[in-house]
């Protein structure tokens, strides 16, 4: 009879982890002195998968971001509609996770809609070069926009930049780069910062099933790549590299095989693109 209880419990734990898996499984890590980018290195892009088992996807997935989107391999669709976005200023905290700095919201931040699903808006970082390229060409600097389901899907939306005019959102965060810069903290209170004032630019995107960029490179992740390459001065890309302190100029993986996947291109006119 004393058994029950014990095996009452277990039974309800593995019910539990049945319906609520682990979001962070499906997250990025948060430190990232584990890996590196160096092409020939132990603990290069070509080597992660055999860090952690649980890394294995970077290595042996078949859904691996990111890719190259060419004109040839794009579908023109019209019916994916709009990114549906909701949302709204919270706090904010800037975070040095070893290779990229990331913009975490502490408070409900809103969300994106994507098919039904709503994917609630939890952090943003930057990658130079660009990771994904359009039509062979890599840019300056692409930002990443992560969410997740209440059920641990991730979306990410990703914007890429150009070298030119300053990028206003970053502007807001200059000063809070300059001084993460100068100190040791690997973390920074922002205040309340509003995710409105990323500038998409542009209502056409590319869209794909693929996975996180680093570790552990879970899959199925619903990529949105705005279709507009906005810009970014150089000043802002050199401070988001130095603000990290690692030893690399770049901290983009580089491209993955697409193994037949669909890559679509969300134009309202349904036009063929140039």
């Amino acid at each position: 009879m004393e058994k029950l209880p014990t095996q009452f419990f277990v039974c309800s734990f593995f019910i539990l982890l049945a319906l609520h898996p682990f979001s962070v499984r499906s997250q990025e890590v948060e430190d990232e002195s584990e890996f590196d980018y160096g092409a020939n290195s132990t603990k290069g892009p070509a080597r992660w998968g055999e860090i952690h088992a649980e890394w294995g996807a970077c290595s042996n997935g078949t859904m691996q971001s990111p890719i190259d989107m060419s004109n040839e391999r794009v579908n023109i669709v019209s019916h994916l509609g709009r990114l549906k976005k909701s949302y709204k200023p919270s706090n904010a905290t800037l975070r040095n996770r070893g290779h990229d700095m990331m913009l975490r919201w502490e408070d409900e931040a809103g969300a994106i809609e994507i098919k039904g699903t709503e994917y609630v808006l939890h952090q943003c970082h930057w990658h130079s070069p660009s990771e994904h390229t359009i039509n062979g060409r890599r840019y300056d600097l692409e930002l990443h926009m992560v969410h997740e389901s209440a059920d641990g899907k991730v979306a990410v939306i990703g914007i890429m930049f150009k070298i030119g005019r300053q990028d206003s959102f970053l502007s807001l965060l200059m000063d809070h780069l300059e001084a993460i810069t100068d100190i040791t903290d690997r973390e920074r209170a922002v205040g309340v910062i509003d995710p409105r004032h990323i500038k998409f630019g542009s209502r056409k995107y590319y869209r794909y099933i693929g996975s996180l960029t680093i570790p552990p490179c879970t899959e199925n992740v619903v990529w949105s790549i705005v279709r507009k390459v906005r810009t970014v001065t150089r000043e802002q890309v050199r401070f988001l590299r130095v603000a990290v302190h690692d030893e690399w100029d770049s901290n983009a993986r580089p491209l993955q095989s697409i193994n037949k996947r669909s890559i679509q291109l969300f134009r309202p006119d349904n036009k063929v693109e140039n």
